[in-house]
């Protein structure tokens, strides 16, 4: 006689909800180091990231620090409606901007192109030595890197315009003229993180397969042809994936910078959202001007973020997510 009883779908459902757990429980028998290795990380990121985010109340608040973030009233936007009427404000805005597009431009190419030329290489000694060298100037402060500016590009006792002058030409004001101070800001901060940069560029480079070269060889493929059809191909991902950063920090530019390369006589042009910021802000005791400033940096940058993310996917190429 044939057995035509139905089991009840509770019984099935639990029987599936065990298996789960059994698989879910063996998953983290067997990866629970990766797990633990995370928590430190995650910790950080919560320590350090997302509960200072309690401090952005201050842009809202006319702040006071006997009375705390809370106790301090609220100004209803009277903050940001000060900063938008300032017209050193715009000035900061655009020059970030101008000053991270020419970083853009001309320092996010440089990196590639090196760690090509440095894969290119055959000689090991040499290469090793060259990266070590191409490496070393990410360390320098930039307060070290503008003296150096100083005591290379000086209109008066600088080592290139004195070279310049006993060459017979006229001396180049390379830190106070705008277009010379453009020039020179933006070479320098490529010659600082042209070699660092290529790192990473570097290690995606030896991830693609040696015998695509091979085959390239067999098919008669010069060095140009390997570079242009095998190595930039399979890098594109990571280039992709850099320039959306690159694109979304478009507003965010350091202090030390724009500073220590920059003095009154280009002011118009090397003063920038941080300098801004310590200026107007902190040195004056405006903490609300400066936290307002700093949130409408980090909202426009996200909005530049999520554009460049969105057209990477339009295009058919691997966003950040």
């Amino acid at each position: 006689m044939i057995n035509t009883e139905i089991k009840p779908a509770t019984d099935t459902k639990s029987n599936i909800s065990r298996k789960k757990i059994h698989k879910f429980l063996a998953y983290m028998r067997h990866n629970y180091i990766l797990y633990l290795f995370l928590i430190l990380p995650i910790a950080y990121f919560i320590i350090f990231k997302y509960v200072p985010m309690y401090g952005v109340l201050i842009a809202f608040k006319d702040y006071n620090m006997f009375q705390g973030i809370w106790g301090s009233p609220w100004n209803n936007f009277a903050t940001f409606k000060e900063i938008f009427a300032m017209n050193e404000f715009y000035r900061a805005v655009r020059n970030t901007l101008v000053l991270n597009s020419l970083d853009l431009i001309a320092g996010f190419p440089a990196p590639i192109i090196l760690a090509i030329l440095l894969s290119e290489l055959r000689n090991q000694t040499y290469k090793k030595v060259s990266q070590t060298i191409l490496y070393l100037p990410h360390f320098l402060s930039w307060i070290v890197i503008g003296s150096l500016a100083i005591q290379l590009l000086s209109s008066q006792s600088g080592l290139v315009n004195m070279l310049l002058e006993n060459l017979g030409f006229e001396p180049v004001n390379f830190l106070t003229e705008i277009f010379p101070w453009y020039v020179t800001y933006t070479l320098f901060g490529v010659w600082q993180s042209a070699g660092w940069n290529a790192i990473i560029y570097l290690a995606a480079i030896a991830g693609i397969n040696p015998e695509l070269y091979e085959a390239a060889t067999v098919d008669g493929a010069g060095r140009l042809r390997k570079i242009w059809h095998i190595t930039l191909p399979c890098i594109k991902p990571t280039i992709i994936i850099l320039l959306i950063l690159n694109v979304g920090r478009i507003t965010q530019i350091g202090f030390d910078r724009p500073y220590a390369m920059g003095n009154h006589l280009v002011t118009d042009v090397s003063d920038v959202i941080s300098t801004f910021v310590y200026r107007v802000g902190l040195r004056s005791g405006r903490f609300s001007t400066a936290t307002a400033v700093g949130f409408f940096q980090s909202v426009v940058g996200m909005i530049f973020l999520l554009i460049a993310n969105y057209i990477a996917d339009k295009v058919g190429e691997q966003g950040i997510w």
